[in-house]
């Protein structure tokens, strides 16, 4: 690609990866920002190493080590992950083209997003977890193997690696009206302690699906 035409939040390949483009900064050699999905590492690269993809309605591709598959027809759950595929942001809203986000409120024209962004029902698609039925496996440019779904197929063989709370990391309760943000500032053994007086077992935040993890401290 050219530098010219790069831009935050496009999903581009590199290394035959899908990736996403965190930021671009003109000044230096390797001018572009990636993170890529499947396990958010981030990459420091060259425009000309990568490939833009335009996202389309039943792709699937693995964010944050889960699969998950695009739907323009679902509408949003709380809890729910959206990718933000049409940004109109108001003057008091900082959504982004491509921006993933998690619904902490519903509204009758949209919802309210994890960053206290308004986003409107015709602005995102949701990410519905799990690969559906006629949806197309984006994560690589080249797929490997010769069936349509072979990376679904090896997934099945490589548990989902579970993350650890480690204090600093922000958690949102889904079940909860208002959705609650805490973050982690104590453990002990297997109890985590959240702001705001909040304490639960280790369990409740890695396995329930109740609690999801928003921010992860940076090791």
């Amino acid at each position: 690609m050219n530098l010219l035409n790069v831009r935050r939040g496009q999903f581009v390949y590199y290394q035959n990866k899908l990736h996403k483009v965190y930021s671009v900064n003109p000044f230096f050699r390797k001018s572009v920002h990636l993170i890529r999905l499947e396990d958010m590492e981030q990459q420091l690269v060259t425009a000309r190493e990568i490939t833009l993809y335009r996202p389309k309605h039943l792709d699937s591709f693995r964010f944050n080590y889960q699969r998950y598959t695009l739907h323009k027809e679902v509408k949003a759950k709380v809890g729910d992950y959206i990718l933000i595929i049409n940004p109109k942001p108001d003057s008091i809203d900082h959504h982004h083209l491509h921006a993933i986000e998690t619904v902490s409120s519903i509204e009758a024209n949209g919802v309210i997003s994890n960053r206290s962004n308004g986003i409107r029902h015709s602005e995102y698609w949701v990410m519905v977890p799990g690969l559906e039925e006629g949806a197309t496996i984006i994560d690589r440019a080249q797929p490997d193997g010769n069936e349509p779904n072979a990376h679904a197929k090896v997934e099945e063989h490589h548990p989902i690696p579970i993350h650890m709370p480690k204090i600093g990391d922000v958690y949102q309760k889904n079940n909860s009206d208002p959705v609650i943000l805490a973050m982690v500032v104590a453990i002990k053994g297997e109890t985590v302690y959240l702001g705001g007086d909040i304490e639960v077992h280790i369990d409740k935040l890695t396995k329930s699906g109740v609690w999801s993890l928003q921010t992860q401290v940076s090791l």
